[in-house]
């Protein structure tokens, strides 16, 4: 199944996609009504516009910093899972959707890095819990969300992950227990985006470890713009070999080129006699 993630509600009833992913939240802030042809995808710890107009959103670091898209390593704001007032939005906005639709898509869940949260109410809120491993904790507050999320959602939840399927690193980077998890998500989706694919051995060996890795059914999205079509085309049939559904974002005029070819080429191999 190939699906496509997009911006432009038009492109969700092109008939070369299987699955659309609609953003009614990104990762700028940016929000949209949901809308009754895709799957819904909210951001939902990914802000900058939050963290740009209350800056004490953003977690903080063992060493102060707080994370911002001017840090190294980030490429957008986010804010702290533990902002109960922010997480009540966010759980809003995934109602919102499921009333319209009842599959929901969620990116951006997690805490950003090894190093955080140590902000006041982070540090607060572990002291008075029952862990002694702050990691521990970590990721109970993830998968509490992660449960009072699909408890909204009536369909399939779609749960996006950092690329990484090393054993422990997404516990370890984002507080991200994938055993708990699954008890919730039913399908995750592993962005593994390149500007040009020339090469995929790389997207080979990802693919492959996320199939070792998790025990429920997991999509491959593949970044779509200005990619040349036969390098798509090819980084799509790798990505198929090992993934239940393979995305194309947010580029759909090339992505709905490189199927096309690809079903074309499929049909001249196909000898009668």
């Amino acid at each position: 199944m190939f699906g496509v993630v997009t911006r432009n509600e038009e492109e969700l009833d092109w008939s070369e996609f299987d699955v659309g992913f609609y953003e009614v939240k990104d990762v700028t802030g940016r929000s949209a009504q949901p809308v009754a042809e895709a799957v819904n995808m909210v951001s939902c710890f990914g802000d900058n516009a939050a963290v740009e107009a209350s800056p004490d959103l953003a977690p903080v670091s063992d060493e102060g910093e707080r994370a911002t898209r001017e840090r190294p390593y980030f490429d957008w704001a986010y804010v702290c899972p533990t902002r109960e007032d922010y997480r009540e939005g966010v759980l809003e906005i995934v109602s919102d959707c499921a009333e319209v639709t009842p599959d929901v898509r969620l990116d951006d869940v997690g805490f950003p890095r090894a190093e955080y949260c140590h902000c006041d109410r982070c540090n607060r809120q572990f002291e008075a819990s029952d862990f002694e491993d702050r990691a521990a904790w970590r990721a109970d507050v993830i998968t509490e969300f992660v449960a009072e999320a699909t408890d909204r959602i009536p369909g399939t939840t779609y749960f996006t992950l950092y690329p990484d399927p090393y054993p422990g690193h997404l516990y370890d980077r984002a507080g991200l227990d994938l055993d708990a998890l699954a008890s919730y998500v039913d399908e995750f989706v592993v962005p593994l985006y390149d500007m040009a694919y020339t090469t995929t051995y790389w997207l080979e060996t990802i693919a492959s470890g996320f199939e070792d890795a998790l025990d429920a059914p997991f999509s491959v999205e593949l970044y779509a713009v200005d990619v040349d079509v036969d390098n798509l085309i090819h980084a799509a049939e790798v990505a198929e070999a090992y993934a239940e559904n393979v995305v194309f974002g947010y580029d759909a005029s090339n992505a709905r080129a490189a199927l096309r070819r690809m079903r074309a080429e499929s049909r001249d191999g196909v000898s009668h006699g």
